[in-house]
């Protein structure tokens, strides 16, 4: 669950049995909330070898009648990260609703799209309560009803803020989630609703406030912050959030990897009259598109299709791999309004390890916009 600012695992010993699940995520835009079970912890008295670990992995599947081929990274390939410093598993590739469920596109494609993901081993899906005003997130959940999903297998965030139309319908008030932040995610958690949660376009400094009062109350801090993060946008995940990595565990969720579309390639030479930008209320998007700096973007996006050609992938693909290669980034959410472009956005994941620190390097030499950092999550 996340809550927002307004604006435009180890595998337990064969001893202990395998963890009961049922997991449930909400996530808010000011505060972000992720439901998911709390697993059963595993304590090795001493860390074995990987090849020993692995052995007592396959004998404790082999007795529950498992293997571990069957198993969904194996079969799909998708890599899956804890968010921040908490036990919670995430898929590195989230599915995301804005814009698209209950509006740009039909419950259909809606539906085939969360197969497309499900089936490819993503089992992080975002939404909101103000997307398409409220009915984002019924069609997310009607949709997992009729597959008959495992709610625990799903990891599902949502975002609060903007409710409904009266003043007591949004914000962040004890009248719309209950209580004033902190102290509301603690109910929330306390009562089941939720198992996590974080926040989303928050500074550092209200994040690292937001933690201060639940260390000093016996409250529950938030796990993670959602920020925008593409080759033109790095400041905040690069710079900021380490640092409360390294602090207090916040991980980082990322959206927006292709930076609402400008990444695609599409606005090369102008606006379609079929994208997201030609929108009535996407306005902000189309001016940004066919500014000055918009038009060097797409110049500096030229000079990257050749690393894509020599990778072997697409633009979008490299993009979204660029996000992935920071190991900071527990999960990128992708936001597809086709079944071809969520399957081409996936295929990152094949893209990951052939972003050396050479080929980053290329790129920085071409985006010159990379901000400085003391340290990274790895130091």
């Amino acid at each position: 669950m996340h809550l927002y600012k307004p604006a435009c695992a180890d595998i337990p010993s064969p001893k202990l049995g395998l963890p009961k699940s049922s997991e449930s995520a909400l996530k808010c835009r000011r505060h972000i909330a992720v439901t998911k079970p709390p697993p059963q912890a595993a304590c090795w008295p001493v860390r074995p070898s990987g090849a020993a670990e692995r052995k007592y992995l396959e004998k404790f599947l082999r007795v529950h009648g498992i293997s571990l081929q069957e198993t969904t990274r194996a079969e799909t390939g998708m890599a899956y990260r804890n968010l921040g410093k908490s036990g919670l598993r995430v898929s590195c590739l989230g599915l995301g609703t804005w814009v698209t469920f209950g509006g740009q596109i039909s419950d259909e494609v809606a539906e085939r799209l969360m197969t497309i993901a499900y089936e490819s081993g993503v089992n992080l899906f975002d939404t909101a309560e103000v997307y398409a005003a409220g009915k984002a997130e019924v069609i997310l959940g009607s949709i997992i009803k009729k597959k008959g999903w495992r709610r625990s297998s799903l990891v599902i965030t949502t975002k609060l803020y903007w409710g409904g139309k009266a003043e007591t319908e949004r914000g962040l008030s004890r009248k719309h989630i209950i209580e004033e932040i902190v102290r509301a995610m603690t109910h929330v958690i306390n009562q089941g609703m939720a198992m996590y949660w974080g926040t989303s376009r928050w500074s550092a400094m209200e994040i690292m406030e937001a933690y201060s009062v639940a260390r000093q109350f016996n409250m529950i801090p938030p796990v993670c912050e959602q920020a925008e993060y593409h080759l033109f946008q790095r400041e905040k995940v690069e710079v900021q959030l380490p640092e409360l990595y390294h602090k207090i565990g916040v991980g980082a969720m990322t959206w927006s990897p292709l930076a609402c579309g400008i990444i695609s390639g599409k606005y090369g030479n102008g606006v379609p009259e079929s994208s997201r930008a030609s929108l009535k209320c996407y306005q902000w998007l189309k001016e940004r598109i066919v500014s000055e700096e918009g038009r060097k973007q797409q110049n500096k996006l030229k000079d990257l299709s050749p690393i894509a050609e020599r990778l072997g992938c697409t633009l979008p693909q490299l993009a979204v791999a660029w996000c992935l290669r920071n190991e900071g980034v527990s999960s990128v959410l992708l936001g597809s309004s086709t079944p071809e472009q969520l399957i081409e956005n996936l295929g990152a994941i094949q893209v990951l390890p052939k972003m050396t620190s050479h080929v980053v390097n290329e790129i920085d030499n071409i985006l010159r916009n990379k901000p400085y950092s003391k340290k990274d999550y790895r130091s």
